[in-house]
């Protein structure tokens, strides 16, 4: 297992390193300041929230105990996308003011949408169904309000939204770094430091209490710290699909099922996974850059179905 671990880490490293000098010729002159303002920020930013994605998609799949648990289960994503199309379709600043307003604005929705799983996940009689289901009326109200929106946003607005909701890595300069570098390693501190605990729910929660693991302290840990993480994500890059559903998957293929050794590669193989789809997205067609949401999903869709028709099989 040792070989394959490096192996992970050493191609996603390389992705990182090489991805800034792929892409189209570029002149001599502006050469400098298309690798130092455009490709390199990219690529950190995509480095960041894959990391994000990748660590606590496999917190959240260890945590509830299920497999196709995403950091979409806590209506973060859900959330954000109807705080930034509030920015586009309500308030008139988004459209001149710097895109903060729409960060903040989709930051505030998912934290908004967020916060009842959260408060209802502090419960320490909650079961990790009910949470579950919380999740899935919380992304489904929000959605609903999203597609009232649009119903009374005008074109130009309706597009601007539908773009963002695709999810795009697109920067000039190192806000986006600095911004998500603080948040995504407050959610890395947080979620790989309870890798020892959610490894002892392998065994559901009665043998994690009598290891004298506090469940309802991982689960308080784990889903807000996430959700913080994810939130700030989505709300700068806007929602990503299947990293955090897929990488833990390909992690655990690769390495076994351990949490404590898992959960840390998801990391380091989402940061390489998002770097690699952004390439392909910046690259794959002249003149025309895809948003890496696209990429992913292209990419994700088809990963998923063969994993689950691989574990069909072999049951």
């Amino acid at each position: 297992m040792t070989w394959r671990i490096v192996l992970l880490v050493a191609l996603s490293g390389l992705v990182v390193v090489v991805a800034p000098f792929i892409g189209p010729p570029v002149r001599s002159e502006a050469l400098a300041f298309v690798l130092a303002e455009l490709r390199i920020p990219r690529v950190l930013v995509g480095a960041l929230v894959g990391a994000c994605l990748g660590a606590v998609g496999a917190g959240y799949q260890a945590l509830f105990g299920n497999p196709l648990a995403t950091p979409s289960t806590t209506g973060t994503t859900a959330g954000a996308a109807l705080g930034a199309l509030f920015a586009f379709v309500v308030l008139p600043v988004a459209w001149t003011a710097s895109s903060w307003v729409v960060v903040g604005c989709a930051f505030a929705g998912a934290l908004l949408v967020a916060g009842p799983v959260a408060a209802l996940a502090l419960r320490g009689e909650a079961r990790i169904e009910s949470v579950l289901l919380a999740g899935v009326a919380a992304t489904l109200a929000a959605s609903a309000i999203t597609t009232g929106l649009q119903v009374q946003a005008d074109l130009t607005a309706t597009f601007r939204a539908v773009r963002w909701s695709l999810g795009s890595l697109e920067q000039v300069g190192y806000a986006g770094v600095l911004a998500l570098t603080a948040t995504t390693v407050l959610t890395l501190s947080v979620v790989l430091g309870r890798t020892r605990a959610l490894q002892s729910l392998v065994l559901g929660e009665a043998s994690a209490h009598a290891q004298g693991v506090d469940v309802t302290a991982v689960r308080r840990d784990v889903l807000v710290g996430g959700a913080f993480g994810v939130a700030a994500c989505v709300a700068w890059c806007g929602p990503i699909a299947f990293v955090g559903l897929v990488v833990p998957h390909l992690v655990r293929l690769g390495v076994g099922p351990s949490r404590r050794v898992g959960i840390p590669l998801s990391a380091v193989a989402g940061a390489g996974f998002l770097v690699a789809c952004d390439t392909v997205a910046r690259t794959a067609f002249p003149e025309v850059v895809v948003p890496v949401g696209v990429i992913t999903s292209a990419i994700g869709a088809p990963l998923l179905m063969g994993l689950v028709l691989r574990k069909s099989h072999a049951v």
